[in-house]
């Protein structure tokens, strides 16, 4: 907090700040053991009729009557990195995109329109890293038609949480009506330790293509071509299995995306038989050897927040959390009737 030569908090904040990553102390009439006042950091995304709205890392929007304001000032824009490779937003974005791709995209200005016959959202989203080339309304009418044409529901990726990320997009699409539906993290770690972690990972099988002892394990079932497609598309890719699963399917998968110097894992799953063995971390081992030998160096992956096994798991790979994203859903746009997957 900001605190005057004479020792009092002051608010340094103004509404010419909104877009800027702030940290604001305000008062609380009810506060959790007598506390008197709550801290809040984030990005000012509006300070209109007396309240503040303030976007979380997470992506949650908090509102901050301005009366209750104490002290308030502007913060570096992220925070610095104590471990991991070091990446912007966009970079991110964009390598995880190229892991996942589309069937079908178009361009709208800088905004990327993608389709794949709904087979999770984020092959069926809005990409937007940058100008849509006309107004907001105008860019999320396109969006809206382009879909439809598709029979899919219009939805919008965002981010937040990280320098160059979107929450003044996100609380613009809220104000429209715009559902957040889906939340999830994108986490980053340096590659060896994942590739050291274990020891030579016997039984590990690699292969350029998802045969169907491969898909049996995959949680989403049902797998048609165009699912297939995504999944086998992307700059080098590979998938893991170990055999010997105990519904005739494999025992642990994994899918490993190497795209310059990063390593993407995906649909990491073992059986719940045998879960506890080391198994996933073995998948992921042998899959970030090859990286290596690909020239690979940093890994990145996606969780989902309850998801607190695999998260866990992560952390002891040496991942951490480097932004979240978010599906926004436009308004009277029907969900889609699968399994709600990322």
């Amino acid at each position: 907090m900001e605190i005057s030569a004479a020792g009092r908090l002051e608010v340094r904040i103004t509404t010419a700040d909104v877009g800027k990553r702030v940290s604001v102390r305000s008062l609380i009439e009810h506060g959790p053991s007598g506390e008197k006042f709550t801290d809040t950091v984030g990005v000012l995304t509006s300070w209109d009729n007396g309240v503040l709205r303030i976007t979380r890392k997470s992506g949650e929007s908090v509102r901050v009557a301005e009366s209750t304001l104490v002290a308030g000032k502007v913060v570096p824009s992220a925070p610095a990195r104590r471990r991991g490779p070091a990446a912007g937003y966009e970079e991110l974005a964009r390598v995880s995109a190229r892991a996942w791709p589309p069937v079908e995209s178009e361009r709208l200005g800088e905004w990327e329109l993608r389709a794949a016959g709904g087979f999770t959202r984020r092959a069926n989203s809005v990409l937007p890293l940058g100008d849509p080339g006309m107004p907001l309304d105008d860019a999320l009418t396109a969006v809206r038609g382009w879909y439809a044409a598709r029979g899919l529901p219009a939805y919008v990726q965002t981010a937040t949480g990280a320098e160059g990320a979107q929450e003044l997009l996100c609380a613009e699409l809220e104000r429209r009506g715009w559902v957040r539906e889906v939340t999830a993290e994108l986490w980053t770690g340096p590659l060896a330790p994942v590739a050291d972690r274990a020891g030579e990972p016997s039984g590990v099988v690699l292969s350029r293509e998802a045969d169907e002892a491969w898909l049996a394990r995959y949680r989403r079932k049902g797998v048609g071509e165009v699912a297939l497609r995504v999944l086998g598309s992307g700059p080098s890719v590979w998938f893991a299995s170990v055999p010997g699963g105990t519904d005739d399917a494999p025992a642990a998968i994994g899918r490993c995306v190497v795209d310059g110097r990063w390593a993407g894992f995906a649909a990491v799953e073992v059986d719940p038989a045998q879960r506890r063995r080391g198994l996933a971390t073995a998948v992921m081992a042998a899959l970030a050897r090859q990286a290596l030998d690909e020239g690979a160096s940093a890994a990145w992956l996606q969780v989902e927040e309850d998801n607190a096994g695999a998260r866990a798991m992560y952390r002891r790979l040496g991942f951490a959390a480097h932004h979240a994203y978010h599906h926004h859903r436009a308004p009277e746009s029907s969900a889609p009737a699968g399994d709600g997957a990322l």
